[in-house]
């Protein structure tokens, strides 16, 4: 009877034992791992806990046993946001520096262009004789001024053309006239009026004026979008984290060492509603950031189209020798016509001999029959090529963030159902959240202020909104004013374009090329070169 008695008490006695809390998972699981995070972060160990305490106390982390005091939480969570600010800078960073990679390599080009058509000046006009010898101040501050445009000169480039076919008509008329004739500078004025109703230099300046303008403003308004662009990086890339951002991280990077699970990466969708919730005003730059990146890709493709970039600097000699030739040829009917409308100077004679004998030596050369090398040719397709890949890279680069952020912080698609879910180690819920601020208004990780942009952002999204225009406006062949791209957003100028009417001597424009020889060797997804530009931003997160 008392065995009987005493077997229901043994096994009511074992169960209760059974569901008691035990040494191991109660208070005195050890906190030497979280520890050694801890120094390894730059803090002291006053205060930190050898064993697990109770966690009551915690704000940012699931409440429960925990390695984390109060003051371990707060110096965590502002670790956190300060980190990933850090990755996002060096992210912002490494797309800096393939936008002024790209400057630089547009920049040598071109200047290599300019300079080398300068240089051939005196190969291509010396046939002029003193047409050439006695101008070459005006030849070589007509190349200055294009330069200085180039740069960023507030120079009206049409008024800068008529100008140097005005002189250049002046200058040549005084060389013909015999050197007895007195010529006035009202006469001089006189005779540079009639560039435009005469016509003497042929179809040339205005053929010249046309290919010209849209070459130069094509290419500097194509590299003050690549400053632009690098510059919008680095402003947003210096945006500080909101401290409801900074919550969401401690409780995504930290949250899991407090709890002894450091082992236990985070769920993917749960890093990637952080990230979203987070970048979400970045993340709003995206539609005009696309914008400007297929509007630079056009400018691009445009420096190919017939006439081609290097065609159009290359033959500047040639066509200002086939300008001067053409009123060589007609000097005659010209002078006759001049002193019809400005008057007789003097009594005519037969002109200047060395003038003459230089008709009768030089030759003509017409920019429609010069072809510039063919090693000129094949170095624009590679740069139009280059550039073409490099900016396909860049164009989903504010949307790409959050993944780039995730994709080592956060756990591989096999362990889904084993990673942390910001409360413990098991599988991650909530759908993933959408781009942008407007998207952020469920999400579960990070609270938000959807009424509430960052200022700093919607101003940069205001620089790619006048950054597009004005680019835009080049495509079109109209000069506009790079003053300075930050404070004025209407970007006039004067250009080619009068009553409302521009030119079109350009093809239709596409936002990605057709697969053709000239973009072959691009990279072959956006998503891979994107991933090399975030590179060291994965390497910095791997070595946590």
């Amino acid at each position: 009877r008392d065995l009987s008695m005493r077997l229901p008490l043994l096994v009511c006695v074992s169960l209760c034992l059974s569901v008691a809390p035990g040494p191991v998972s109660g208070a005195d699981r050890t906190c030497t791992d979280l520890r050694q995070l801890y120094t390894g972060k730059g803090f002291t160990l006053v205060e930190v806990p050898q064993t697990e305490i109770s966690g009551e106390h915690l704000r940012m982390c699931p409440q429960g046993p925990t390695c984390c005091t109060s003051t371990m939480e707060e110096n965590l969570g502002s670790l956190s946001a300060k980190e990933t600010e850090g990755l996002i800078r060096e992210a912002g960073r490494s797309l800096q520096a393939a936008f002024n990679a790209l400057h630089r390599g547009f920049d040598t080009y071109f200047t290599e262009l300019h300079g080398n058509s300068e240089r051939s000046l005196l190969e291509t006009l010396s046939p002029l004789g003193p047409l050439y010898s006695q101008n070459t101040r005006l030849y070589g501050d007509l190349y200055a001024d294009l330069r200085q445009y180039y740069r960023g000169s507030a120079l009206n480039l049409d008024e800068t053309l008529s100008e140097f076919w005005s002189r250049l008509l002046e200058r040549t008329f005084k060389i013909s006239t015999p050197s007895e004739v007195s010529l006035s500078e009202d006469y001089l004025d006189c005779v540079a009026k009639q560039q435009e109703t005469l016509r003497p230099f042929g179809d040339v300046p205005r053929d010249m004026k046309a290919k010209l303008i849209r070459a130069f403003v094509t290419a500097r308004s194509f590299v003050q979008g690549l400053i632009v662009s690098g510059e919008v990086v680095r402003k947003v890339s210096q945006v500080h984290l909101s401290p409801e951002c900074m919550k969401a991280l401690m409780k995504l990077v930290y949250c899991p060492h407090c709890r002894g699970m450091a082992s236990v990466k985070p769920c993917s969708n749960y890093c990637s509603n952080v990230m979203k919730g987070c970048l979400a005003n970045q993340a709003d730059l995206n539609p005009e950031w696309q914008n400007l990146i297929d509007t630079m890709f056009q400018v691009a493709s445009s420096f190919s189209t017939e006439p081609s970039l290097d065609v159009v600097l290359s033959s500047i000699p040639a066509r200002i020798y086939e300008a001067v030739h053409f009123l060589q040829e007609n000097m005659d009917t010209f002078t006759a016509r001049v002193y019809q409308t400005c008057g007789t100077p003097g009594e005519e004679g037969t002109g200047s001999p060395a003038l003459h004998e230089q008709r009768k030596k030089s030759s003509s050369l017409t920019a429609s029959g010069y072809k510039p090398s063919p090693t000129a040719g094949l170095r624009l397709e590679m740069q139009v090529s280059d550039l073409s890949s490099k900016l396909r890279e860049m164009r989903q680069y504010w949307t790409q963030l959050p993944v780039a952020l995730c994709s080592k912080l956060a756990a591989g698609g096999a362990g889904q159902d084993k990673c942390w879910n910001g409360i413990t180690k098991a599988r991650y819920l909530p759908e993933v959240m959408g781009d942008g601020l407007a998207n952020q208004i469920n999400n579960p990780e990070v609270e938000l202020d959807i009424t509430k942009p960052d200022m700093t952002i919607r101003q940069q999204i205001m620089q790619l909104k006048i950054m597009s225009n004005r680019l835009k406006n080049a495509l079109d062949g109209n000069d506009v004013d790079f003053q300075d791209a930050s404070d004025d957003i209407s970007g006039s100028g004067s250009g080619m374009c009068t009553g409302g009417q521009c030119p079109r001597n350009r093809p239709g424009l596409y936002a990605f090329p057709p697969d053709n020889n000239r973009v072959r060797g691009a990279a072959a997804t956006p998503q891979s070169g994107l991933l090399l530009l975030l590179l060291p931003l994965a390497t910095l997160l791997f070595q946590r």
